[in-house]
């Protein structure tokens, strides 16, 4: 996935930043997952089936919302993968971009093939000035749930966050991705601080379009909030 220019991030727009996507949606709250030595280094190899490197997902001390296993150490770090996301609006098509952030992928994939996201709620729509945002991956519904693991970041420092951008959310803290990610569907602008793993097909975009002019509560403290019409991940299909 080519690396857009970072997008100017005004002064006001980053105060209210700061706990847009973390306040109560990260998914794991053991800052220990933050240690760099939890998964932050991986190697890469070639095999017969292509250029692969090894990921750590260690334990985040929490519960999983849903029993899981975590996914294999040795991920695809090459090309992309096709996924869809089945919902109660419709269709969301990604393509998850496995050389530019193989860990996340390799953990979106096994979640996803274990049935993890199946028949799970997307809590919140973001929709201040600036950002737009559906955020999923939580089963409980509550932006507190997660697999029971964490991963470490992947970023270049230049991330950006446009419209059709797949993107993991966090606790604040390095290194702390797990379950949960959002679908960009309006240029936000965010600091370069969540791992990029994707983008969202025209299509999938117009559903989280339909679903954000449905409005929500307005109760999250950082913007928009639980969608009016509830959405729901009815399952997410790979390849």
């Amino acid at each position: 996935m080519s690396k857009r220019p970072a997008l100017k991030r005004p002064a006001a727009v980053l105060a209210c930043l700061s706990v847009l996507v973390l306040a109560g949606c990260g998914d794991s709250g053991d800052d220990t997952a933050s240690d760099p030595a939890g998964g932050s280094e991986s190697s890469s190899e070639t095999t017969a089936s292509g250029e692969t490197t090894t990921c750590e997902y260690p334990e985040d001390g929490r519960e999983a919302a849903r029993e899981v296993e975590a996914p294999d150490a040795e991920a695809q770090a090459e090309g992309t993968i096709a996924a869809t996301i089945t919902t109660n609006f419709g269709d969301i098509g990604l393509t998850l971009d496995a050389a530019s952030a193989p860990c996340t992928v390799n953990s979106f994939v096994s979640l996803a093939e274990q049935g993890f996201y199946d028949d799970t709620p997307c809590p919140r729509i973001g929709d201040l000035e600036g950002f737009g945002i559906l955020q999923c991956g939580d089963p409980t519904g509550t932006g507190a749930g997660g697999a029971g693991y964490s991963f470490a970041d992947e970023l270049s420092g230049d991330e950006a966050y446009p419209a059709g951008t797949l993107a993991m959310a966090n606790t604040g803290q390095p290194d702390t991705n797990g379950a949960q990610f959002f679908l960009v569907f309006r240029d936000s602008q965010f600091p370069p601080r969540y791992t990029t793993f994707g983008t969202i097909d025209e299509a999938g975009l117009a559903v989280i379009n339909e679903i954000a002019m449905e409005g929500n509560d307005g109760a999250h403290p950082a913007g928009g909030g639980a969608p009016s019409k509830a959405v729901t991940i009815e399952s997410v299909e790979i390849g």
